[in-house]
């Protein structure tokens, strides 16, 4: 591995999804899909550098589970696994919280859409190639899809250009972090690097997590969120998304996030009784599409 502290690699296969990718990129949806209403649940009880401190801490418990995570790592890959720390987990997570207060979940989960366009920009940069024909499309196509699922919602939602620009910068982030992810993870398997990563990110966010504590209130409803939060999307969603990006590079791996819009819809739909614009429906149809082109065999 190269000694620069910023580094990505192509994925070990090249070849279209079979059940193992298609399964991961699910999985990854699904958790990351439910994450910003319980960020929401959260926040109606605790502070956001509580929220970011919680899962962050019920993440790494849930890793530390797994006796995988116990191998141990060379000296000189550790700077990158405390930066990957900060970059795809204590700042953004910490950024996501804040803008929420001022954002309502449909921009958010709308400008989050951006993080395979940041992936493919920085991998294209780092390898030096661009991505096949077939990614460039399904990259295109399912933020297509993204804009028209959540645009509808947006329409009458409360936003501010300081609340997007953290989520922009927490995306770009996003984008960067699981570049750097794939290497690592092709190294020492995705559960070393995800637990010390975690817990670099958990020393960098509880300073501000206590700092917050003491205007918490107590509810059973956001601290059943919390768990959630923590041990599936910050825990094990991490893992799927390394494990798929490890197989099949950034770029690819990425594009599960145009799901978390489709997903976020379909469960105020089943436990909200919320009504999408049919605009959303579409919408549905080009992330899918979008995904089926980004999964093909890369040229």
């Amino acid at each position: 591995m190269s000694r620069r502290l910023i580094t990505t690699a192509p994925g070990t296969r090249t070849a279209a999804f079979g059940p193992l990718e298609w399964v991961l990129l699910a999985s990854t949806s699904l958790m990351w899909g439910s994450s910003f209403l319980w960020i929401a649940e959260g926040l109606e009880a605790f502070p956001p550098a509580v929220v970011t401190m919680a899962r962050l801490a019920l993440g790494a418990a849930t890793l530390a589970w797994f006796p995988r995570t116990r191998q141990p790592v060379d000296r000189f890959d550790l700077p990158r696994i405390a930066l990957l720390g900060l970059v795809w987990m204590a700042i953004p997570l910490t950024f996501f919280p804040i803008a929420q207060q001022w954002v309502d979940s449909s921009i958010a989960g709308m400008v989050n859409g951006g993080t395979p366009l940041f992936a493919a920009l920085i991998a294209a940069l780092l390898l030096r190639r661009m991505p096949g024909r077939a990614q460039v499309a399904g990259i295109v196509t399912g933020f297509a899809g993204v804009v028209l699922i959540t645009v509808p919602s947006a329409s009458g939602a409360r936003g501010s250009l300081t609340g997007i620009l953290l989520i922009l910068l927490a995306t770009a982030m996003y984008g960067l972090a699981v570049n750097m992810s794939v290497p690592l993870a092709q190294k020492y398997g995705s559960l070393p690097v995800l637990l010390r990563a975690q817990v670099v990110a958990l020393a960098a966010a509880t300073p501000f997590g206590l700092a917050e504590i003491g205007d918490a209130t107590w509810s059973w409803t956001a601290a059943a969120a919390m768990v959630v939060l923590g041990a599936l999307s910050t825990g094990l969603a991490f893992v799927a998304m390394t494990e798929l990006a490890k197989r099949v590079g950034a770029t690819r791996g990425s594009i599960g996030i145009y799901f978390i819009p489709m997903v976020a819809t379909i469960l105020g739909m089943a436990f909200r009784a919320e009504r999408p614009a049919w605009l959303a429906f579409v919408g549905m149809a080009f992330v899918v599409l979008g995904a089926w082109l980004s999964s093909r065999r890369e040229a």
